[in-house]
């Protein structure tokens, strides 16, 4: 699909730059950087709602399951 989009003249020539440095497009390059972006906001996005849920809701496990953990644990070889 074709954008059009405004890029302040700096960040636009660091841009051209990079492309030719890695002997890419423009398109490639900028395909490349937006989807880059885009997986860490929607990683950041996940630790938000997982941080919302936790200011909530209390994250102590249950004693029974607490202790279930650690002698499951006990018998590991680290």
């Amino acid at each position: 699909m074709k954008v059009a989009i405004s890029v302040p003249d700096p960040v636009f020539a660091q841009a051209e730059h990079l492309a030719r440095q890695l002997k890419v497009s423009r398109s490639q390059l900028y395909a490349e950087a937006l989807a880059a972006y885009l997986g860490i906001r929607g990683a950041s996005a996940v630790t938000q709602k997982l941080n919302d849920v936790y200011e909530a809701e209390s994250s102590q496990l249950d004693a029974a399951l607490e202790q279930a953990q650690l002698k499951s644990l006990s018998h590991e070889a680290w």
